[in-house]
């Protein structure tokens, strides 16, 4: 643990999920790859897209909208119904295809297992403090079991920006009715998540198991107030105070 800030105590925490309390990139890639899959199964033409090609797809339909910014189930909807209209589907065939293929990502998404640090950490957090959860992402939390430890559960899209803009901090602080000086970010993102709660004038906790110094990372252009490896260390943290 080390701290960049000059430690008070907090009344309440907001988490990350994504990369915080699991590593989203395995699952991801495992849902995109079946996704791709499915995909070839009930449109056969898809099989002949490059990943390059898909990101293109992905890149076309957020130029095409940009109120698509930040809805991360939107935009994968938007992006299948394109490569369905250049396999030659209606607009009505394409538009099914895209709710059945988003569906079954959404379900291979959420398809793992919170790992116990994480578990056991919220677990206890929330016998001593209201806990909200903020994400950029579309995991569901009913599905992993993660949502009795929240009093809220904001996501990008329908809440509103992605992180770093306020609008899900702001949010947050209402739920939890408290000062945001008061109120404990944590996240692994130095720009989505501590420089977002630094504007909105949270404390900022990173969570970083990179094992690389805050001096080498890419995005830091705010520091946060405490940098934390392991999720356990929150309980110090928070005994200390």
């Amino acid at each position: 643990m080390k701290f960049y800030r000059r430690w008070e105590a907090v009344s309440a925490l907001t988490f990350d999920l994504d990369d915080t309390l699991y590593d989203n990139r395995v699952v991801i890639i495992r849902a995109e790859q079946k996704l791709l899959d499915w995909l070839e199964e009930h449109c056969a033409p898809m099989a002949a897209f490059s990943w390059s090609q898909w990101q293109e797809m992905r890149q076309q339909v957020i130029d095409n909208d940009a109120c698509l910014k930040g809805f991360v189930t939107e935009i994968r909807r938007a992006q299948i119904r394109l490569a369905a209209s250049r396999c030659g589907l209606s607009d009505s065939a394409g538009a099914q295809l895209a709710n059945s293929a988003v569906d079954f990502f959404l379900m291979e998404r959420s398809n793992f297992v919170v790992p116990d640090e994480a578990v056991e950490a919220l677990s206890a957090l929330s016998a001593r403090y209201p806990l909200v959860a903020i994400t950029n992402g579309n995991v569901d939390c009913d599905r992993l079991g993660l949502t009795p430890y929240f009093q809220g559960i904001l996501q990008a899209g329908p809440d509103g920006p992605a992180k770093p803009a306020p609008a899900l901090f702001m949010k947050a602080k209402s739920l939890l009715g408290q000062k945001p000086s008061r109120i404990l970010h944590v996240g692994d993102h130095l720009k989505s998540d501590v420089r977002g709660a630094k504007l909105a004038g949270f404390k900022a906790c990173w969570f970083n198991d990179t094992q690389q110094p805050l001096t080498v990372q890419r995005h830091a252009s705010l520091l946060p107030d405490v940098e934390i490896s392991h999720l356990s260390q929150l309980l110090t943290l928070t005994r200390a105070v």
